[in-house]
Parts: C-alpha cells; sequence; structure tokens
C-alpha cells in the first residue's frame, strides 16, 4: 500500500467488508448492491478490498493447511462467473416451505434441523415464511395476534382492543 492506513479505517473496511460477505453469502442481492460503497475513493476501494482479502485469508487458514489453501484458491480463480457483480442465488434450493411449517407443526426436530441444514440460501426460506404467515394471520384470532405482537415487543400483554392492528 502506498498510503497508511488509520486503525478506525481499517476497521471500518473490515466491518463494511463483513456486510458485503454476509448479503454474498445469504443471496441478498439488494443488501450486497447497498453494501458497496457508492463513490469510493481508490484508498477506499483498496481497504475494502483488503479487509475482504484479510477475512477470506483467515477463513482459509482455519480450515485448510497452507498448501491445500492454495489449490483452492486456484480452483475458485479457475470457476470465476462471467458476471462477478452478481450474487448467485437459487430459490430452488429453499426447502418446500409447507413440508417445513407441517415439521415444525408436528414437532419433527430432526426434520427441521435437516432441512435448514441442507438450505445454502435462507434468505429465499425467509420470504417464504414471511408469505405463509401473511396468508395464515387473517384466521388467527385478534387476541392471539396482539399476545404474539406483545411478546415480541416484550410487553405485558394488553387487552385485547376491539379494533384491528
Amino acid at each position: 500500500m502506498t498510503a497508511e492506513t488509520t486503525q478506525p479505517g481499517i476497521t471500518e473496511a473490515k466491518a463494511g467488508a463483513a456486510r458485503l460477505l454476509l448479503a454474498y453469502r445469504h443471496g441478498n442481492q439488494t443488501a450486497f448492491d447497498d453494501s458497496l460503497p457508492a463513490s469510493a475513493t481508490a484508498e477506499e476501494t483498496r481497504g475494502l478490498v483488503s479487509a475482504l482479502a484479510w477475512i477470506a485469508n483467515e477463513a482459509l487458514g482455519k480450515v485448510y493447511p497452507p498448501d491445500v489453501a492454495d489449490r483452492v484458491l486456484r480452483r475458485i480463480a479457475r470457476r470465476m462467473p462471467d458476471d462477478p457483480g452478481r450474487v448467485e442465488t437459487d430459490e430452488e434450493a429453499a426447502p418446500d416451505v409447507a413440508v417445513l411449517l407441517e415439521s415444525v407443526w408436528r414437532g419433527d426436530t430432526e426434520t427441521v434441523r435437516e432441512l435448514v441444514r441442507a438450505t445454502p440460501d435462507t434468505t429465499f426460506v425467509l420470504g417464504k415464511l414471511v408469505h405463509a404467515v401473511a396468508l395464515l394471520l387473517p384466521a388467527v384470532p385478534r387476541s392471539d395476534v396482539h399476545r404474539v405482537l406483545s411478546e415480541l415487543r416484550g410487553e405485558t400483554p394488553p387487552d385485547p382492543p376491539d379494533h384491528p392492528c
């Protein structure tokens, strides 16, 4: 590096890199795009790239011996996608949410664990679960909805109101 970077600048670059990696890992294109610096200077871009390389190096160092890590990196470099700016997502890899909900309802924890373990991209699972909740919500009694909302907020459940949420 030609310029010396300050410790707060390094910490900020590492946090930005971690946000990018989380968005990439979970296939969240919007979060990935939003985490990219819009008007980064050359020094800020170098800091971000250095932080990404540092995180990758730390991860590889914890998983592989040095000679194996180099082979892994060479293999990854050969498989670079045509459009490296896009986050690859695979909606079809998400489990069938109906099966997931039925398994939760039955208390079948092993099937739930298996479905979650087999899901590389939890973004689509979450989206499908939110859709399922939206479909179920009109059938839930108002008092139950208010009780659950209060619990989620950490409040004492109020008396059920006579009007919708």
